[in-house]
């Protein structure tokens, strides 16, 4: 950079440095729905390379005016397409130090695939599942949350024993948000839901298949009550998260509104380990 360059660099006024007089500190400031691409690891060993959508934000102190924004998209930059779920704390420590800041959350929203083969004639395809990966960072301390949109098959428990033919079942989303205390893999998530569904979908099935997944939803009925209950006690069985929020919604095929229900623990945040009342 020449010396005029650098003089005229020195001109402009830096407006977000300046002072605040409100004195109203910014909880988070920042960027969002930023597409990037990113490297997801997944339990095969295997790398799959999709896009994901950020969010980054920083605290902002009641003093400071403004925050760089364009300070978010040069630390996505600066990683080019090396971003990974390994490297997220890297990438968060970073910000909070560019940022100048004490506090700091990164998000990221991606389709995530994973390869089933069908339960009778074994044809394999691929299922697509909604993961959000999250971390924070306070005083140095990070904590990192995975969510995960597990879609399943439910059949109401109350429409096969109340009718002489078949009973009604449904196409259901069971979301898990769940805070991390070691390494879980996505895989995990996906098929601890799977298992107490009245049963898992897939992307490609037979006949032979179609026998099998109405069957075994008939022999296995499950009210959307059932489902977040049999998925929080898998849950509170792994001592690998500290805590977590289980959601079940039935797009019911009867009705013109959703079954709906949810359970919340936060089993390092209550010293009974009791789930946490509405």
């Amino acid at each position: 950079m020449s010396n005029t360059q650098k003089q005229n660099a020195a001109a402009i006024l830096d407006v977000q440095s300046l002072a605040d007089t409100r004195r109203i500190a910014i909880n988070r400031v920042g960027i969002k729905s930023i597409r990037h691409p990113v490297k997801v690891l997944d339990r095969s060993g295997g790398i799959q390379h999709t896009i994901a959508v950020f969010g980054m934000y920083v605290g902002l102190p009641h003093n400071f005016k403004g925050t760089h924004m364009s300070r978010f998209v040069e630390i996505l930059n600066s990683h080019e397409r090396e971003i990974s779920v390994q490297n997220f704390p890297v990438m968060l420590r970073e910000m909070v130090r560019k940022l100048e800041a004490e506090t700091g959350h990164i998000e990221m929203n991606f389709p995530y695939f994973i390869a089933k083969s069908a339960p009778v004639s074994g044809v394999q395809s691929l299922m697509d599942y909604d993961v959000t990966l999250t971390s924070e960072i306070s005083h140095g301390e990070i904590a990192s949350t995975i969510k995960a949109v597990v879609p399943v098959s439910s059949l109401c428990p109350c429409s096969k024993k109340i009718s002489e033919r078949g009973a009604h079942n449904q196409r259901s989303h069971v979301t898990v948000t769940a805070r991390i205390l070691e390494h879980v893999w996505i895989e995990e998530i996906v098929q601890l839901v799977e298992a107490q569904a009245s049963c898992e979908l897939y992307g490609l099935l037979k006949r032979p298949d179609e026998k099998y997944v109405t069957e075994r939803a008939y022999d296995n009925p499950k009210f959307v009550e059932d489902m977040v209950r049999d998925v929080a006690a898998r849950l509170n069985a792994e001592e690998r998260i500290g805590a977590y929020i289980v959601e079940s919604e039935n797009f019911e095929s009867i009705h013109n509104h959703s079954a709906y229900a949810l359970i919340e623990n936060d089993r390092q945040g209550t010293e009974d380990g009791g789930q946490k009342t509405e």
